[in-house]
């Protein structure tokens, strides 16, 4: 939900990882196993993993030892890691070779690979989904061809096991052409999308995705008849109310009405209001967050215990990713630039790893 400011049960199948990543080319299999076993995602969103990196910063796993991060995840029980992806973004970060190389890696080590496509060159959220500028003056059939291609050329090269068509598509994306108020527009180019992504490869499971639990019936109702298989969404107490007990029952009614897996793809909670750099965080009240969940390291791990319950809950459960919990203050305690996250990330201002992770690790599902 930064990016507003600034600004997934059971499945019939599930997708099975490359054993490699030398040949890019090859197609997602489904591995005889996953037929047989009920995946549940524990995911976490690492879209600034890159950046972390070439900081140059130290990060510890659980025995004091320095380790990258991506192997700290997978070793806490992380099965999932959800990448975004922009157009032709200002910096590396999110772009199509970043990402890409990334996925490489994510799929190597055995992780699933949930990618975001934000099908603009920054930020995509209920409140801004601009078109990247590449595509700008196209008309509608231009525009709806690019859409193809891309998304196309993204699931040949890029390999997702799950892809998301847009990011927090409340009222639609590619604006103004698809906003959500040009209905027609809207469903024909996400129809386009997932045809292009059945077209690539029939294996790859399409995820729309909503910001939020309320209303979410209305906005899952208008897309009857796409071709999709699962529903995400994004779930931050700040924005989306702060009662759980309504979450799960909402979450619950969407799966049951809608036929489809659902699964928690955004969510964070604080484990301090403390800052640990110069930049403004997001959470920095407690007003901001739930009073039975205090801004603590325990605070946070109940948070996500109870996150995870309520996604083991539902009928078609899909599972939980957080947001934002590799967004560590690597630039640096004076950072102006820095991280308004870092109150909310999986390790403390030390880099040690927080007790959240025991939420990933446990095998209760």
């Amino acid at each position: 939900m930064f990016k507003s400011i600034l600004f997934l049960g059971w499945t019939f199948f599930t997708i099975s990882l490359l054993s490699s990543c030398s040949d890019v080319s090859d197609e997602i299999s489904p591995n005889d196993s996953d037929l047989n076993t009920p995946f549940f995602m524990k995911g976490m969103d690492m879209s600034l993993l890159p950046e972390v990196r070439n900081s140059g910063v130290l990060i510890y796993n659980n025995s004091g030892q320095v380790q990258d991060m991506l192997d700290i995840v997978k070793s806490e029980g992380v099965n999932t890691i959800r990448l975004r992806l922009w157009h032709q973004p200002e910096s590396s970060t999110s772009s199509f070779q970043t990402v890409k190389t990334l996925s490489q890696e994510i799929r190597s080590l055995g992780l699933k690979l949930l990618l975001t496509v934000h099908y603009s060159d920054t930020w995509a959220d209920p409140g801004s989904q601009e078109k990247p500028q590449a595509w700008q003056g196209l008309n509608q059939n231009q525009l709806k061809d690019s859409l193809s291609q891309y998304t196309s050329k993204i699931i040949r090269e890029i390999q997702p096991n799950i892809i998301q068509i847009g990011n927090e598509i409340n009222h639609g994306f590619l604006w103004p052409e698809a906003h959500i108020n040009n209905e027609t527009v809207f469903l024909n180019f996400l129809s386009e999308a997932i045809q292009a992504v059945r077209s690539e490869n029939e294996q790859t499971q399409i995820m729309l995705h909503y910001a939020g639990h309320e209303n979410a019936d209305v906005f899952f109702n208008s897309l009857e008849g796409l071709d999709y298989d699962l529903i995400g969404i994004s779930y931050y107490p700040r924005w989306h109310g702060k009662s759980l007990s309504r979450l799960r029952q909402n979450l619950i009614s969407l799966n049951l009405i809608q036929n489809k897996p659902v699964a928690i793809v955004e969510t964070a909670y604080p484990f301090t209001l403390d800052f640990n750099d110069f930049t403004n965080n997001i959470i920095g009240n407690e007003d901001q967050i739930l009073d039975n969940f205090p801004p603590s390291p325990q605070g946070q791990k109940d948070y996500f215990w109870e996150i995870k319950s309520i996604a083991q809950d539902i009928p078609e459960a899909y599972g939980f990713c957080s947001w934002g919990s590799e967004w560590i203050s690597f630039r640096g305690d004076q950072a102006t630039d820095g991280s308004p996250y870092e109150n909310q990330a999986f390790w403390d201002f030390d880099n040690q790893p927080l007790p959240v992770f025991s939420v990933y690790k446990s095998e209760d599902f």
